[in-house]
């Protein structure tokens, strides 16, 4: 089991928003949603459940969050999504924390995949 204990689960959300201030007083006031800054380009929320991020360090997407699933191994999870047919769209990098990956799955969805290793 690794560090988190979550292994093939999905872990967090991230929105790209374009105002991480605008998006916290948003969700915060009509949700009541708590938060931690990480810098001028990240913010962490939590709903009290599960948290996720907003950032303004890539661009803003449409269609939705990017869903974030946490892997204990993430060279097996990339060897098993491209053996079911997915596309990794930008290969693992390193970012506070630890490292990830991002794949499109064969219906065009993007979702990414980190680990604390």
């Amino acid at each position: 089991m690794g560090i988190r204990g979550k292994d093939r689960q999905i872990d967090n959300i991230e929105f790209n928003v374009n105002d991480i201030s605008r998006s916290k007083t948003f969700y915060g006031s009509i949700f009541g949603w708590s938060f931690v800054d990480y810098g001028p380009t990240y913010i962490e929320f939590s709903d009290g459940r599960m948290t996720g991020g907003f950032t303004t360090g890539e661009p803003v997407r449409t269609g939705g969050p990017l869903v974030i699933l946490y892997a204990d191994d993430l060279d097996c999870t990339q060897l098993r999504l491209k053996a079911a047919g997915a596309t990794i769209s930008r290969e693992v990098f390193s970012f506070p924390g630890g490292h990830r990956f991002h794949f499109i799955y064969p219906d065009g969805y993007e979702l990414a995949v980190w680990s604390a290793s």
